[in-house]
């Protein structure tokens, strides 16, 4: 990823780790007695489907069924067309690519039968399949979508994650997800772009690193490696952990000011489905130190054995 010089900026840097820790956790606690605002997604996800025929949205279920999917798979584009309309638009749909079935209420004029001689209208339901333009080779000549900020890179957080991804977890740009998928040891992320600033995009990617740590090849965390729904205990203390390393490689790269108030709200979130307790901050604290340490170290990972084909993921929630 491209790197662009930005003003340099004071961060905790000269200070040793243990006490950037310190310092974070300690702020972090206060903003959470002062009390925080609702957490909300620091990104903007692409939006409705469209369709590649009308350019219009897609309505009732198919909306749901076409963003569900698209969440899913990771997709970025919001346009999904038919083998047909796709053709037309001189694209190829690649091979072994699955579309997704939509439904459409057709009116069927048909003989009435309390009436001979007579015609009435009912409606039929019929059902055809749609891929996304991701799916898709070739120009279709589809309009961008919405206009996005224009997120500068931060060179010190390319910088803090350079070494780790060298040879840690696979990385996938792209869609509305942000997660980490520990059945294949993958962070998913959102583009820098659809992110309301650069802080919040390191921000959520840090978090997810921090997830990635976990797997059972790295520190072997709990909350990574065994099963768990979402919500309960084991889930919650891992979005501690996952937070509170964010927040420390925030401190390290100097952007704690502007994400500090949202890694609290986020916390407090998840703070209050584990019984309003605060010192789990301070817990959680001491497995968020080594899995920056383990960030910031470049500890290479040990090779695991491929998934099995068709394997369905978990994503650990951003």
């Amino acid at each position: 990823m491209a790197t662009t010089t930005r003003k340099s900026r004071k961060s905790a840097d000269a200070a040793p780790k243990q006490d950037v820790y310190q310092v974070i956790t300690d702020r972090i606690v206060e903003l959470l007695e002062q009390g925080t605002a609702p957490w909300h997604q620091p990104w903007d996800t692409l939006g409705v489907a469209l369709s590649m025929s009308t350019s219009k949205h897609y309505r009732g279920i198919n909306a749901l069924l076409l963003q569900m999917t698209g969440l899913a798979k990771g997709y970025g584009s919001p346009w999904w067309g038919t083998y047909k309309q796709i053709s037309e638009r001189g694209g190829q749909v690649r091979k072994g690519e699955k579309g997704t079935q939509v439904v459409l209420w057709k009116p069927l004029a048909v003989e009435d039968k309390d009436n001979p001689g007579e015609q009435k209208q009912i409606w039929m339901l019929r059902t055809y399949t749609v891929f996304n333009a991701e799916q898709v080779d070739g120009d279709l000549g589809l309009p961008e979508v919405g206009a996005r900020p224009q997120n500068d890179a931060i060179a010190e957080c390319e910088a803090a994650l350079a070494v780790y991804y060298a040879t840690g977890p696979k990385l996938h740009f792209g869609g509305d997800v942000a997660g980490y998928i520990p059945s294949r040891d993958e962070v998913r992320m959102p583009e820098r772009n659809q992110f309301h600033s650069s802080e919040r995009y390191y921000g959520a990617w840090f978090h997810e690193s921090v997830h990635s740590t976990g797997h059972a090849t790295r520190l072997d965390r709990a909350g990574i490696v065994e099963g768990h729904s979402f919500g309960d205990e084991l889930y919650s203390k891992e979005e501690l952990v996952a937070e509170l390393g964010a927040a420390f490689l925030a401190g390290h790269t100097g952007i704690a000011t502007q994400t500090l108030p949202s890694s609290a709200s986020y916390l407090q979130s998840w703070i209050k489905v584990l019984q309003g307790d605060k010192k789990l901050v301070v817990q959680a604290a001491a497995q968020a130190q080594k899995a920056v340490d383990m960030i910031l170290g470049g500890t290479a990972k040990v090779e695991t054995s491929p998934d099995e084909e068709g394997a369905k993921p978990a994503l650990v929630a951003a």
